[in-house]
């Protein structure tokens, strides 16, 4: 792909993000598509976005269990941006016109206190770096088609990552915990949509510590020349499957003693 391309991927993504009308795979638009032009098309959009005034509020890790690598052929995970309107309060009701096709995920947030970032950065780093962590909700979205509709042809990450991972919201619960204060190995959800339990997991579904997930990120982010800075919250990575929110959908996320989380939409 050319930058002109890249920049024209985002620009269609844009407005499908703004019309709700999800384009066709950019993969099958660009066959050759690798995993930096991916990347320089989330860029684009993170370009953009600040150009429409919005601003960075933290990062999200994405395809960090061995189900989701599986199931999209990789062994890597990918990350997106988190963008200061993407934020809902805990309980808050979601417009109906927000989303295209809304899902959610559970996961374990990292609130920063001071920046962490480069090639050699440790767990020790990570903990030392982070003020808090908390329960949390990613709200996802997708503005490319799952499938293609002439071909069958499902997405690959490439066309995830050029999506912002798919990004679209975060929800954060009000209970906050030291990031070395208990093993986030065993964090635990019962995931529940209009009372029925959808889903469960623990937090070593996420790379076997969600706290490695945030190392993996602040290393990936040194080939950007970007860092993880103080106050942004980084969303570490689902340990349950995606659940589907079409409207009318209310969720709770139960962490036991490390809290809850609640979000509805409309």
């Amino acid at each position: 792909m050319t930058p002109d391309d890249h920049i024209n991927a985002a620009a269609d993504l844009l407005n499908a993000e703004e019309k709700r009308e999800q384009i066709n795979l950019l993969t099958k638009r660009y066959p050759e598509m690798s995993m930096d032009d991916a990347y320089a098309v989330q860029s684009a959009i993170y370009r953009a976005k600040l150009e429409q005034g919005r601003s960075v509020v933290g990062w999200k890790i994405g395809l960090t269990s061995k189900a989701m690598q599986y199931a999209l052929d990789i062994n890597i995970p990918d990350s997106g941006i988190l963008f200061d309107d993407m934020v809902f309060a805990n309980g808050a009701i979601v417009p109906k016109e927000r989303f295209i096709k809304p899902r959610i995920e559970a996961e374990i947030a990292f609130v920063m206190k001071s920046a962490v970032g480069g090639e050699g950065v440790t767990r020790e780093d990570v903990i030392e770096a982070t003020d808090y962590v908390a329960p949390s909700l990613e709200i996802l979205d997708t503005r490319i088609l799952r499938v293609d509709p002439e071909t069958n042809a499902k997405r690959k990450i490439f066309d995830t990552i050029s999506d912002n991972a798919a990004n679209a919201g975060i929800v954060l619960g009000s209970e906050r915990h030291a990031a070395d204060g208990i093993d986030l190995r065993w964090v635990g959800v019962i995931a529940s949509s209009n009372g029925e339990v959808e889903e469960t997991g623990l937090g070593a579904g996420v790379l076997n510590d969600p706290i490695e997930s945030v190392v993996w990120l602040a290393r990936r982010m040194t080939k950007y020349k970007q860092t993880i800075q103080p106050g942004q919250t980084v969303l570490s990575g689902s340990f349950i499957r995606p659940i589907e929110c079409p409207s009318g959908t209310a969720i709770h996320a139960d962490f036991g003693s490390f809290g809850s989380v609640d979000i509805s939409f409309a």
